[in-house]
């Protein structure tokens, strides 16, 4: 029988919903009968689900990438609970606690979950991901492993795709917000994007999309998020006879209830983004997911079986994927089992658990 692994863990921990994937696979660690202690912000919501599972959390996380008193406070942590792993989640962690474990035989994973920016010229690579002292690099999908591969200069042996699994058990309490809030008929189908707008976001040609659609389709948007109604975006509909198709919620704290009330979820991004949490919950929700042709992205789903794929920056092809569903019902029905099952099967949290503590335990032995 193995021995169970000491493993230091240092992130952010303050929002509870976006970081569940993570915290979760240290909570399961701990249930496996390993060692996790935790360093992570004084005011982190997730410390007191850390500490009920039996995780030894210290409140110290650095506040730049030059924090002497972080460092200290790491190095001395190290040394007490005899940490065989370290896994710095963020730069300012990475950056810090590779100059903290000089001496020490700690092993050192790093985490990436974005694409793009890897650049074998740039200096600050070498203060993180391309530093001889790290041991493993933990890319959330093949796209971000890839971006690496493309480097002259990196150890490929160190990288290790590893996805955030989700348990569709933590979306079965969420109930649909009722369409009378939105003046919605049952017979409308709806769309929904969740993001806080940004240009890698693609939303314009989301919304050009729209543009293509028959005027008298039964089909309505839903963008939550903020900043999705700037004068960009209004233009665009202008051109347009569908501006009374896309709905503006803003921000909303119940954006998940929301999802649910949809048919499909449009993710229309040109960049960066690797697996997209937001279409993860959807898909794990129960609903199918239209998806543009981006590394990362490529692995959420398989066109017609999960979702559909459609190609970047290509509004018509969008269009297209929407009416597709809203003419074929019965393929929007397999489409919204088959992006839970493809969670199921795929990206669950069981999964990233056994895949971390196999990768933990090729790295002390």
């Amino acid at each position: 029988m193995k021995e169970p692994l000491r493993i230091l863990v240092v992130s952010d921990y303050r929002s509870t919903h976006t970081v569940r994937p993570e915290a979760e696979i240290f909570i399961r660690l701990l249930k496996k009968g390993h060692q996790v202690t935790v360093m992570t912000y004084a005011e982190a919501k997730y410390a007191q689900r850390f500490k009920e599972a039996g995780a030894q959390v210290i409140n110290s996380h650095p506040n730049n990438k030059n924090d002497i008193d972080f460092r200290i406070e790491l190095r001395k942590a190290i040394q007490e609970h005899d940490i065989q792993i370290v896994h710095f989640y963020n730069s300012k962690a990475s950056v810090n606690g590779l100059r903290a474990v000089r001496g020490l035989k700690v092993k050192v994973c790093l985490y990436r979950g974005f694409t793009g920016h890897v650049h074998w010229y740039d200096p600050t690579l070498y203060m993180k991901y391309m530093h001889p002292r790290v041991n493993a690099i933990v890319c959330n999908s093949q796209g971000v492993a890839n971006e690496f591969i493309k480097q002259p200069f990196i150890d490929k042996k160190r990288l290790k795709v590893i996805h955030k699994g989700h348990d569709l058990s933590w979306y079965a309490p969420i109930k649909p917000t009722s369409r009378q809030e939105f003046g919605l008929s049952k017979d409308t189908l709806l769309l929904v994007n969740v993001a806080n707008n940004r240009k890698m976001k693609g939303i314009k040609y989301l919304l050009k999309a729209m543009n293509h659609l028959p005027t008298d389709a039964d089909i309505k948007l839903l963008l939550v998020g903020r900043e999705m109604d700037i004068d960009e975006h209004l233009a665009i509909l202008e051109k347009g006879s569908n501006s009374d198709k896309v709905i503006f919620t803003g921000f909303r704290s119940d954006a998940l209830s929301i999802v649910k009330m949809c048919d499909i979820f449009v993710l229309t991004s040109l960049w960066g983004e690797s697996i997209t949490k937001a279409v993860i919950e959807a898909m794990s929700l129960g609903i199918a997911p239209i998806i543009s042709d981006i590394p990362g992205n490529r692995e959420l789903a398989i066109d017609a079986t999960s979702g559909l794929v459609v190609p970047r920056k290509d509004p018509k092809s969008t269009a297209k994927a929407i009416i597709r569903l809203y003419d074929d019902r019965h393929l929007l029905a397999q489409l919204k089992e088959g992006a839970k099952q493809h969670i199921r099967d795929h990206l669950n949290i069981e999964q990233t658990v056994e895949a971390y503590e196999r990768m933990y335990y090729q790295l002390v032995n």
